[in-house]
């Protein structure tokens, strides 16, 4: 279990330095005033005792708008455009700065310990990447309210999803539809989400007396997203079509890569649901208008519900009970596995 280490202040900083503590403040401010050496030396020293600015007094004494940060991987996929929303429509009514720190694709992990390191918000949203010890250990450094969105760790308010029984619930409805060669398209990154997507594949496929084939879990080489892609559901897809015997269901692990299969699919001059049956994950928007029976997680009302804890946070920093909510994926069935072959 992680814990917060005593507070340290900007007194604590200037005398580990040896310097006054408008120096230190110069520092901080990135005063040119200040001459190289002292200014690694008090840089060291914040580094040694993991100094962060005091956000609440920085705002009253200098009468700023108080500032929220989200640090999401991407703010262009459909899923975490829903997750967005979410937040963006409680904060209406807010007088707020919203921060948006993308976390990229490659380097979550180096991005947004280099972003808690600036410390500079009066709160956080983290979603969508693991929560590492050092990164935990940065959190609590912050001083500042945090929650967790996909990710759980109990120092601090949390929503994740329970990945696990929404795919086996998926993978169970092709079954029941008597389908028995189900192919699964996956992501290129392997992460926790994935592992714990598979595992409920896996458990579906048992559960109906089905053999696991693991050459039937299929990755696209496009690399954008980290594999949650249009580009990439088509390419692991045009892989499945060339089994024999052939598939004939795909659970994909998200809409987009389940919309880019359809499109191979339909080059290939097959049909969904009749030939292939066709399932995603995350039920964003264009699923209802299209017909793509999805897994829901319901991203806005959690972005919502993130924020609202947020909030609720910094208004009273001393509410001890910790919310640590595991939202329960829903099957949406629509027409692309409405085909049975029982």
């Amino acid at each position: 279990m992680l814990r917060p280490k005593p507070r340290t202040t900007i007194y604590d900083v200037a005398d580990r330095a040896g310097v006054a503590i408008s120096t230190v403040s110069r520092v901080l401010n990135n005063s040119s005033d200040v001459s190289e050496p002292t200014r690694l030396r008090v840089q060291r020293a914040i580094e040694e005792l993991q100094f962060r600015p005091d956000r609440t007094a920085k705002t009253l004494a200098q009468k700023q708008t108080r500032s929220l940060a989200i640090a999401i991987p991407t703010f262009t996929t459909p899923f975490h455009t829903e997750l967005m929303k979410g937040i963006r429509s409680r904060l209406q009514d807010q007088d707020t700065d919203l921060l948006l720190c993308d976390l990229g694709s490659k380097s979550h992990h180096t991005t947004l310990l280099n972003f808690l390191k600036r410390g500079a918000v009066d709160g956080l949203i983290v979603a969508g990447t693991p929560i590492t010890e050092p990164i935990g250990a940065e959190l609590l450094a912050l001083r500042a309210p945090v929650v967790l969105i996909g990710s759980m760790l109990e120092e601090f308010d949390s929503f994740y999803w329970d990945d696990v029984s929404g795919s086996r619930e998926a993978v169970r409805h092709l079954v029941s539809q008597g389908h028995k060669r189900i192919g699964m398209i996956v992501s290129q990154t392997e992460s926790e989400l994935l592992t714990r997507r598979i595992q409920g594949y896996k458990d579906a496929l048992a559960d109906g007396g089905i053999e696991f084939d693991e050459s039937l879990v299929r990755a696209g080489r496009t690399k954008k997203h980290a594999g949650y892609s249009e580009e990439a559901g088509y390419e692991a897809m045009q892989e499945l079509l060339g089994f024999s015997p052939p598939v004939t269901a795909v659970f994909a692990s998200s809409d987009v890569q389940a919309i880019g299969a359809w499109k191979a699919i339909r080059d290939a001059g097959r049909r969904v649901p009749e030939d292939v049956a066709l399932v995603g994950y995350d039920d964003i928007k264009t699923s209802h208008f299209i017909g793509l029976t999805s897994v829901d997680q319901n991203m806005h009302e959690v972005g919502e519900r993130a924020i609202e804890r947020l909030l609720e946070r910094i208004a009273d920093e001393s509410i001890e009970d910790r919310v640590s909510e595991v939202i329960r994926p829903r099957l949406v069935v629509r027409e692309t596995s409405l085909y049975s072959r029982a």
